[in-house]
């Protein structure tokens, strides 16, 4: 027999994972381990034919957000986040990139000459491209070890069908060590096994499919590792790594900040922002997040989050001043960004644009 969820809140504070229907909001169960959070997303494949590299090449990490920008203006671009480059096949003048494809894809039909770019620099062009087909595989499960079910999800395993077993849509929602909302995860939850578990009398595995479920990757285990652990005491904690750890870290400042409420501070306060490590896009919004909400802490992660942001409820008041230290470190390195169609564009300036039509007064030092 399973037993339900104790309702016992110091047990509830030391459950790390909690499984919840997204229509209603109850909760399946809660754990403390997950395996299979972390692993390998799906990747599209593109093999460009006819590659003319730029003299600075596409190294193995091509960029957070790569842009394929099609010859025909008519045409959007699109996206490839997180892009690597699998470089090129031997004896061959293409090369093969992957990354995670945005919602819309190549202009339908299109297959002709694109540009590449990675939002600072142009990576080379290509004379005409194809999409590869990923090999059929079946996505590891996602295990909820030491699951305390609750007396919904006991009915449901306990009835063993398939419809009872089908949970439809659910969030994993995580929590760090001190069981404070870290982030979620949804999945359309189908139970392919439960047994009982070795953490604990009246406790189980349970195993569902993970063929709609996004697993973390990888390469953010450690950063994630980090903030399960808990939110970091002092600032610039992200300064030491690269920029692809920095987007991972920049997310989940993100996802944190959306789960918590936020106390602003009265009109007319002074903010400082160390600028010293702003040789990217996401140490921006790092750096300005932290200025504003201490270690840690959220300012958006674009122009348009920015601006949302300086409108209230995310810890800040207008009017306010900011002292921005070693601004010319930001200066140098987002002055000469490209947009998403490839055209010059100075995100720098269009920070300042957007923090003064907000009402916070910058001085650069």
């Amino acid at each position: 027999m399973i037993s339900a969820v104790h309702e016992d809140e110091n047990e509830r504070r030391s459950a790390r994972y909690k499984l919840t229907e997204t229509e209603h909001g109850r909760v399946w169960g809660d754990c403390v381990e997950a395996e299979g959070l972390f692993g390998e997303p799906q990747r599209g494949t593109y093999e460009l034919f006819g590659w003319v590299p730029e003299k600075s090449g596409v190294p193995a990490w091509a960029g957070s957000r790569v842009w394929l920008v099609p010859d025909d203006e008519a045409l959007d671009p699109w996206l490839l986040e997180d892009a690597e480059s699998a470089g090129q096949p031997p004896g061959a003048d293409s090369l093969v990139l992957t990354g995670l494809d945005d919602y819309e894809g190549p202009p339908e039909g299109y297959r002709g000459r694109v540009r590449v770019h990675d939002g600072h620099r142009w990576l080379g062009s290509c004379q005409e491209f194809t999409r590869v087909l990923p090999p059929g595989q079946v996505p590891p499960p996602l295990v909820l070890r030491g699951l305390a079910p609750s007396d919904r999800l006991r009915a449901a395993l306990m009835k063993g069908t398939r419809r009872a077993l089908d949970l439809e849509e659910a969030a994993l929602e995580i929590r760090d060590s001190r069981g404070e909302p870290l982030a979620d995860r949804l999945l359309w939850a189908t139970v392919r096994d439960w047994r009982p578990s070795s953490c604990g009398a009246d406790l189980i595995d349970l195993e569902l499919d993970g063929g709609r479920f996004t697993p973390v990757p990888e390469y953010a285990r450690p950063v994630w590792e980090r903030w399960l652990a808990g939110p970091p005491d002092a600032v610039n904690t992200w300064a030491g790594l690269d920029t692809r750890h920095r987007g991972a870290w920049h997310d989940l400042v993100r996802e944190r900040a959306c789960r918590r409420s936020h106390h602003d501070r009265p009109a007319g306060h002074t903010y400082e922002l160390d600028g010293r490590y702003i040789t990217d896009e996401p140490a921006l919004y790092l750096a300005l997040g932290e200025a504003v909400n201490g270690p840690g802490g959220y300012f958006g992660g674009c122009l348009a989050a920015l601006d949302d942001c300086l409108r209230g409820t995310f810890g800040y008041t207008a009017p306010a001043t900011l002292l921005w230290r070693d601004a010319a470190t930001a200066r140098k390195h987002l002055s000469h960004v490209l947009t998403p169609d490839g055209r010059p564009h100075d995100l720098f300036a269009a920070v300042l644009e957007a923090l003064a039509e907000g009402g916070m007064d910058v001085t650069l030092a």
